[in-house]
Formats: structure tokens, sequence, C-alpha cells
């Protein structure tokens, strides 16, 4: 739930009517001339003025808490017919109700409204994608404010608007949390915004209200196949965005099959959208003959200047060739920092600039963020050479929770480890059971040794969660060759899982990396519905300083 203050300070407010006209119902009888000024979905934040969104929810209709509201301040009402029925009865009937046959397809336009319209005094790139969303943004808006536009971010890590850390409860706020905070940006003296779109928040109306200035699409794998029934169908969520209603211009990553078939829909449908790719020799299937701005994967390289990260050169429109640098390891981090280019181009920025500016650009926290002993968190990269200090390994702390990005974090850490390469991983509860399987095996094809422990359990049994990924992994280590084999091991406790990885490096000798995957920046682990404090940056940083005192 997004802090309290997370709205602006002076509200512009409209009138009830207006509310109404915009969303096709009647004025409440008596509410004329009345002026909302903020919209809230929680009834505990309410506030003076408020329009109080009671919504139909999974366990209970938001219109039971229509007297809480009230008795805050909550002016008037949107809900549907039961919630008009049951906010009466509950002793809030002296609150005039909006009523319409489904509040939350109308919700992000009443916000947008009652806020003020931030988003059109604000250029807003909205970051959808299976991975890398958190990345381009935060690299988007650090290019943007070295660039001298000041820049809102909104995602999965934080919400940071004037250089003011808030916090995050999803990757995209409901609807009346994030036109709020937009028109905080913009009373702070934003002229950017860069938003984290997941598919949820499109299918559940989180982002209605706002046209993007630009829609980036980074790429598509397994995931979320717990609310998605399909891969189409969650691919049809992200497609969404691309349409002139949803956006004004498109920047699309082609390096893999879905991005292909996103950039020609988008085209189709009339969005300015231009593409990506870090694949040598364009797309195998033939669906695009060329992309806008390419990167030969072969001339990738180390950066010169012993920042962690890759130098590489972009090709853009009629030949033009931008030199630029990823601040974080991986090619897929090349991926990311090249799409993060063609998104400031775009978006009128001159594409040198833009490409020195990202090579300065700040880390991101929990994506590939080394961690050294005793000194806790550094957001350095990758690291330097093929070991730690005094011998010890590498540790690095990655948000890899889906095959995909389990397989590319472990292949960016290959090259620069010339010992024991460890993973350290989970799979998260209530979340796509399917990709288990397939995160384990991701894990022992790409590791030297798999550490196979809880993640977030939530409401599932933990064993049962191990269970399906230690599958994955070991039947991806039986295939391989007993001298490729990977180990694998199960250790619940993911503090006691952690020191082992640690443990399991050291013994493979000098120029060892563990990578402790899956919760990133996480600052708790969520178990039977309680949320225990543990930081994996934390707890490897403990577990490489206790084993450097060892070996003191």
């Amino acid at each position: 739930m997004p802090a309290r203050d997370s709205r602006p300070l002076r509200a512009p407010g409209r009138p009830l009517a207006d509310v109404a006209a915009l969303v096709g119902a009647p004025v409440p009888e008596g509410a004329e001339e009345l002026v909302v000024t903020g919209v809230v979905l929680d009834s505990r934040r309410a506030r003076p003025g408020d329009l109080y969104a009671a919504l139909p929810g999974a366990r209970t209709h938001g219109a039971r808490f229509a007297e809480q509201a009230a008795a805050l301040g909550a002016a008037a009402l949107l809900t549907d017919p039961e919630g008009a029925r049951l906010a009466a009865e509950g002793g809030a009937a002296g609150l005039p109700a909006v009523v319409v046959d489904d509040p939350r397809s109308v919700l992000g336009a009443a916000s947008a409204l009652v806020w003020g319209e931030p988003a059109q005094h604000l250029q807003v790139l909205g970051v959808t994608g299976t991975n890398g969303k958190t990345t381009v943004t935060t690299l988007l808006e650090s290019a943007l404010e070295q660039l001298g536009t000041p820049t809102a971010l909104v995602g999965t890590v934080c919400t940071r608007i004037a250089g003011e850390e808030l916090p995050s409860a999803r990757t995209t706020p409901e609807a009346p949390d994030l036109h709020a905070l937009l028109a905080l940006a913009v009373e702070r003296g934003a002229r950017a915004a860069a938003l984290e779109v997941s598919s949820h928040a499109v299918v559940l109306h989180r982002v209605d209200g706002l046209v993007l200035d630009v829609a980036v699409f980074t790429n598509l794998s397994q995931d979320h196949l717990d609310f998605h029934p399909t891969m189409q169908d969650y691919f049809e969520a992200k497609a969404a965005l691309f349409t002139p209603e949803r956006t004004r211009a498109a920047v699309v990553c082609t390096d893999d099959a879905w991005g292909r078939r996103l950039a020609e829909r988008s085209r189709a449908a009339g969005v300015p959208t231009t593409t990506v790719t870090t694949t040598a020799g364009g797309p195998a299937d033939g669906s695009e003959v060329a992309a806008d701005w390419s990167v030969d994967p072969a001339a990738v390289r180390e950066r010169s200047d012993g920042r962690p990260g890759s130098a590489f050169e972009l090709t853009g429109p009629g030949g033009l060739r931008v030199r630029a640098a990823s601040p974080l390891p991986g090619t897929f981090n090349v991926a990311n920092t090249a799409v993060a280019v063609a998104v400031l181009a775009a978006s009128g920025h001159d594409p040198a600039a833009a490409a020195a500016a990202l090579a300065a650009a700040r880390g991101v926290p929990g994506r590939m963020e080394v961690v050294a002993p005793a000194t806790g968190p550094s957001r350095a990269g990758a690291g330097e050479g093929s070991g730690g200090a005094s011998g010890l390994p590498v540790g690095v702390v990655d948000y890899a929770h889906t095959p995909d990005a389990v397989a590319a974090a472990l292949a960016a850490l290959r090259p620069s480890t010339s010992g024991r390469l460890v993973v350290v991983l989970g799979a998260g509860g209530d979340r796509d059971p399917g990709k288990r399987p397939a995160m384990g095996a991701a894990a022992a094809a790409g590791a030297d040794a798999v550490v196979v422990t809880d993640d977030n359990p939530r409401s599932e049994d933990p064993a049962a969660i191990r269970a399906a990924v230690l599958a994955g992994a070991a039947g991806a280590a039986a295939t391989a060759a007993d001298v490729d084999a990977a180990e694998v091991l199960e250790v619940a406790d993911r503090h006691e899982a952690i020191a082992r990885g640690v443990a399991l490096a050291l013994a493979g000798g000098p120029g060892g990396t563990v990578l402790v995957a899956g919760k990133g920046h996480e600052r708790g682990q969520e178990v039977a519905g309680a949320v225990h404090p543990f930081d994996d940056r934390h707890e490897l940083a403990a577990a490489l300083a206790a084993a450097q005192e060892v070996r003191a």
C-alpha cells in the first residue's frame, strides 16, 4: 500500500457531476454541486473530499467499508448496484453514489480526471515485458535526470519522485494511486515518468486513463501462467498497450518471436514503432527484415573504463553508429541498454548523448548486484576478474525468477568465473507452478552446483515447491555428461542455503561465484501469510564475511 503522502498537497478537484458524466452515470440526487478532491481504493486511506471506489473483490465487496471511508471524510462513492445497496445498508446511506455496472473499468479515467490529468503534463514511458522492466525504467530515470529532465520512477523496487523514495506494494499501482503519484510528480517539478507496466496492470485496468508517450516491450517468456491461462493470453495482455488509444509511439525488442509479432501488430495498428535487436543475422522466421537499431553480439566486449558491464556499438536508422555501454553485466543488459537508447531517441534526445548518460547510469537494486563481505551491498556490477576479496567467491544477488532469467544470469557470470559457479534458488508459492521444473533445469544447465531452497512459499507447502524445482534440476543434471553434471542439493532454510552456496564455491578453489537468485531487492520472506525480515544481500554479505573470518 503506498504511503499516505503519495499524493499531491494541492488537489485541483472536480465536480462529482463531471465524474458521473465521464463514466456515463446519473448525478446522485443532491450532489450537483459537490466537488471531489481525490480518489482512493482503500477505505483506510480516505481523506476529506475523496471519492471512495468501492469495488467488488474476490473475498468481499469494498462497499462493506464505505462507512469507514465516510467517517474519514470521503465525500462520495464510485461503485456498482450491489455496492450501492451494501453501502446504504451498512451506515453510509448519506454518501452520494455514482453507480455503474463495472466500476473498475472506469476507475482509471475517473482517477485521471479528479487528479487533474497529470499524465498530460509528463512524458510518460511505460515498460512491459517478462524480464527487464525494472532495469530499463531505472536506466531511463537515471539517464533522463543526467540529460536535465526531472523524472519520476514507478515500479517494483520503489517509487522515486524528486529524489524521495516511496514504498512500492506492486509493480504497477492501482489506478487511483498511479494517477495520484503522477500528480505528485507534476507538483514536484517532474517532466517525465518511467513506469513499469505489468500484464496484471493492463488486464485489471490499473493503467487506464493515461496515454503513454512511448510503450516499450523488452521480451516475453514463461511467467504468470497462474493468472494467464496461456502464453497467448499473456502476450495479448502486453500487446493491448501497443495501440493508438494507449500509446503515441512504441519501442519493441525483437530478439524473441513474441517481440517480432508485436512489432508487426503495432505497426499495422498505426503506432510509430521502433525495433531493436541484439541477435546476429536477423530473425530466423522471416517476420521482419531488419531492426531499426541493432547490436552486433560478436562485437560486445568488456568496458575499458574499469566499470562493470559491456561496451558495444549500436547501428541506427540511416546507418547512424553510436558507441554505448551497459552499466550492468550480461548480454541481456546489453539488450536492456540498447532498448533504453532507442526509447530516449524516440523521446527526442540525441542518441549519442543518451548512450553517454546510460553508460554512467546507477545500478539497479537486486539486479546483478555484487555483494561484498562485511560491507554489505555494492551496486558495482558483476565484479572484476575471477574472484572476490581474499580468495572468496564473488557474491551476486539477482531477481531472476523465471527460467529464461536464471539461464541469462548464469550465462552472464560464467565468463568471469574461473572456479565453481553456484546458484542458490527456489520458486515463489501461489505463482505459476509450471515454471518451477524449468527453473531447476536452467539452474542445473548453467551452474556447477545448485542449492534448492525456499523463496516466498506464501500459502503453499514449501517442500512441494522445492520438489518441483529439484525434479527439473535433477533431470537436467542426469542428461548432462558426468563431467559436466551439476551437483544438486536441497537446503530448506534460505539462510543456511546461502551459507552452503558460499561453502560450495569455496570448495571449488579460487575464482568462484555464488548467485543468489529469485528475490533480488526484496527485504522479506513471505511464509504462511506472514512476512519475515529477510534480505538476500544482507544474508550473502554475512555468509561471505563468515567465510572470510574462517580463512583469516
